[in-house]
């Protein structure tokens, strides 16, 4: 076949290829020439899932008659002008490509009146052929009817999936558009049945019942509001709590510039946010806005626009990233959130608490013969009468006792508090032990005699490869021999701990194949690695008796340690069951 110049329907179809993969797509060019035009009112009707009807009507600015015919030409647009104005495009479309593409595959009527004149004007488009202007009335704006789309490229429509499958497509686009522009109404409506009529969003109470309405009330309720700005970057939203990570990605949303956008630079950003906070296999829940300037962003990178190149990648990564982790570090035991019950982790005596601190041992009670752990009737009396007055100060109460050597009861003025002893001590410990080695002044312990450690050879390798990072968590590690390893000083918490098999763990862990994803840290580098089997080793084992002072001590430390709402495995460490929830179990007040 000889070379040829290609008829513009059919660059117009090829065109339309890339940007109308489905009718949501014609459903998102169209609402982001509406958004362009200054909307603040977006009416959608949609007929057989967007196969039959797709009508978007705006109230925004509108076209003058030559400008209406100039719309449907290719790589026509009032956007840019310049490769300048390219680079810092703050609008969401500007390559002219849209209304052509969508002309040339379906049956499309535009009818725009541009704002302050009497008359509109009409045009039509059927498989790419125009139609004369004609005038026509309508108020301010612009309304586009597309019929039978892809009528005419049946190899495409043959990809169009079930109607329910293509309007759920529409109903999760028209929502994003809803959350990323809180401040236009929105109404949809799909074979005559209202789905969404959303005020304009004006103030943060109605912003918050918009979020309530599209993203479900419970989302905000286990959620973290976030708004942090640092120079010209913003970023705004709500950050799941971790204990409303789901088993799927699917409540993820990022909006950049008003964009709403799948972008995996920020996706990842977010993901080390929650690193060590997350159960293993759970997905993080959150809506995020960042506004940063346009200049710093590349959004001609994608057909759809929906990915993005940052002009500093590293600094906007590092910098979504930073939030994310400060933000989830406030998950500890607070007075300000001590009111959710049930929801694991809702947020914020002294020779015991040192002895905690420093993972030395702790004075026990002796066990009754069906394992449970005894205390003095005067230690138990102590305890529940201190648990009367709570002081804002100690969100967690006051301990009253132990459940089988695993669980911390304690008594607060909203009702009973339960604490996974391991769980929570592990992360006080990682995070002292974070501490220390962020300030590379680690608690030591030098031993009187090497303690020998008996490993492979290749294991010996790794563990002195990383030595400097053992050094500066408090370690002085050596080989003594091919197969054994000398131990000649070890960090402050871990004097009673066996040192011996955490070695031993660390070899294991360094030398295997997925060590890379930490076993259930989550945590990158061998730092973190050796951090967190660290604490996990040394902190309290189930069966182990604790005094109520040591309980407290406990408590308290966890009231003043970041992220201690969750173990190092993303595991929570505390409950609460309101008197309420008490009440309703003995059918109190019936």
């Amino acid at each position: 076949m000889p070379i040829r110049v290609l008829a513009p329907n059919l660059i117009d179809q090829i065109a339309a290829g890339e940007v109308i993969e489905r009718p949501a797509s014609v459903v998102k060019e169209l609402m982001e020439n509406a958004l362009d035009a200054g909307a603040r009112r977006i009416d959608i009707e949609i007929e057989r899932a967007g196969l039959g009807l797709i009508r978007v009507r705006d109230d925004g600015c509108g076209l003058e008659p030559d400008e209406l015919w100039l719309a449907v030409e290719r790589h026509a647009t009032s956007k840019i002008a310049t490769l300048e104005d390219l680079e810092g495009i703050a609008s969401l479309g500007f390559r002219g490509e849209a209304l052509p593409s969508i002309g040339s595959v379906a049956r499309m009527r535009l009818v725009s009146c541009r704002r302050g004149t009497q008359q509109g004007s009409e045009l039509k488009l059927e498989g790419g052929e125009r139609s004369a202007l004609k005038p026509a009335a309508h108020p301010s704006g612009t309304s586009v009817e597309v019929r039978d789309l892809f009528y005419n490229v049946p190899a495409r429509r043959r990809f169009v999936r079930s109607e329910s499958t293509e309007f759920a497509h529409i109903l999760r686009l028209v929502e994003r558009q809803a959350l990323c522009w809180p401040a236009v109404g929105v109404r949809l409506t799909h074979n005559g049945r209202e789905i969404l009529d959303l005020a304009a969003a004006e103030d943060r109470a109605s912003i918050e019942r918009r979020v309530d309405r599209i993203v479900g009330a419970e989302f905000r309720s286990r959620a973290l509001a976030l708004d942090e700005q640092a120079g010209a970057m913003r970023l705004s939203g709500w950050l799941g709590l971790p204990t409303a990570a789901r088993a799927q990605p699917d409540m993820q949303y990022w909006f950049v510039n008003s964009r709403a956008v799948r972008d995996r630079l920020l996706g990842n950003a977010v993901r080390l946010g929650y690193r060590d906070v997350l159960y293993h296999g759970r997905h993080p829940s959150y809506l995020l806005y960042l506004t940063l300037d346009p200049r710093q962003v590349d959004v001609n990178a994608h057909p759809a626009k929906l990915e993005l190149r940052f002009r500093d990648s590293r600094a906007v990564h590092d910098g979504v990233f930073r939030r994310v982790e400060r933000a989830l570090a406030a998950t500890k035991p607070s007075a300000q959130i001590a009111g959710a019950t049930l929801l694991a982790g809702s947020y914020q005596s002294s020779e015991a608490s040192e002895a905690l601190s420093l993972g030395l041992p702790m004075p026990a009670s002796a066990p009754f013969a069906d394992g449970s752990y005894a205390r003095s009737s005067y230690a138990a009396v102590q305890a529940l009468s201190a648990a009367e007055p709570q002081h804002e100060a100690q969100p967690l109460g006051v301990a009253i006792a132990q459940l089988h050597g695993l669980y911390i009861l304690a008594q607060n003025r909203e009702g009973l508090i339960l604490v996974d002893t391991h769980a929570a001590h592990e992360r006080v410990l990682y995070e002292q032990l974070k501490s220390q080695y962020q300030s590379a002044v680690p608690a030591a312990q030098a031993l009187l005699e090497p303690l020998i450690v008996a490993a492979d050879e290749h294991q010996i390798d790794a563990l002195l490869a990383e030595h400097a990072e053992f050094e500066r968590v408090g370690f002085e590690l050596e080989r003594h021999a091919p197969e054994r390893l000398a131990v000649r000083r070890i960090p402050a918490l871990l004097a009673n701990t066996d040192v011996a098999a955490l070695i031993e763990q660390l070899a294991r862990e360094l030398t295997s194949e997925s060590a890379g994803e930490a076993g259930a840290h989550h945590l990158d580098g061998a730092a973190h690695r050796i951090l967190g089997n660290i604490a996990c080793r040394a902190a309290i084992r189930g069966q182990r008796a604790l005094s109520v002072a040591e309980m407290d001590a406990l408590l308290r430390q966890m009231e003043h340690t970041e992220r201690a709402s969750q173990c190092n495995h993303g595991r929570p460490t505390w409950m609460r069951l309101s008197l309420h929830e008490i009440d309703q179990l003995f059918l109190r007040g019936r």
